[in-house]
């Protein structure tokens, strides 16, 4: 195994594992309150502000046929492990942190809810992730336009 394969996996293995270890604090029972935003537990049933959540049990199997065709066309296309690995890796491994709980619990573990001002969607450290990846992926594809690497 090269060493970018090495890395995603490593990155993949530990978005995954960091996600579910929050989890299961909220699982367990941890709550707080605060006057900006408060640490809660709730499950989403659809994805982004629960949208799709009609499609019950179907939404679970279309995002892993979802990864699975993605992650085809980025490895026989030869990007799997070429460019962006690490923000692949995150993006892959905050996925399956989100995937497997609606396997395992039913829907995704939301917990982060912001209402200072406004009320905003409750979301959890894999959605994080997912938008951390792909502000990388924009960065470095925006600094190589540029001939900055």
């Amino acid at each position: 195994m090269n060493k970018k394969a090495l890395v995603f996996l490593a990155t993949l293995c530990g978005v995954f594992t960091i996600d579910q270890l929050l989890k299961m604090v909220f699982l367990q029972g941890f709550r707080w309150n605060g006057d900006y935003f408060s640490l809660i537990l709730t499950y989403n049933k659809g994805v982004a502000f629960s949208m799709f959540a009609f499609l019950d049990e179907y939404l679970k199997y279309l995002q892993l046929l979802l990864i699975f065709g993605v992650g085809c066309y980025l490895f026989f296309e030869k990007l799997f492990f070429k460019e962006h690995t690490i923000a692949i890796g995150i993006i892959t491994g905050a996925a399956f942190g989100n995937v497997y709980d609606r396997f395992i619990h039913g829907g995704v573990v939301d917990y982060f809810f912001w209402h200072y001002g406004f009320e905003f969607a409750v979301f959890n450290f894999a959605d994080v992730m997912i938008d951390v990846g792909v502000v990388l992926i924009l960065w470095y594809s925006w600094r190589a336009s540029k001939g900055v690497f």
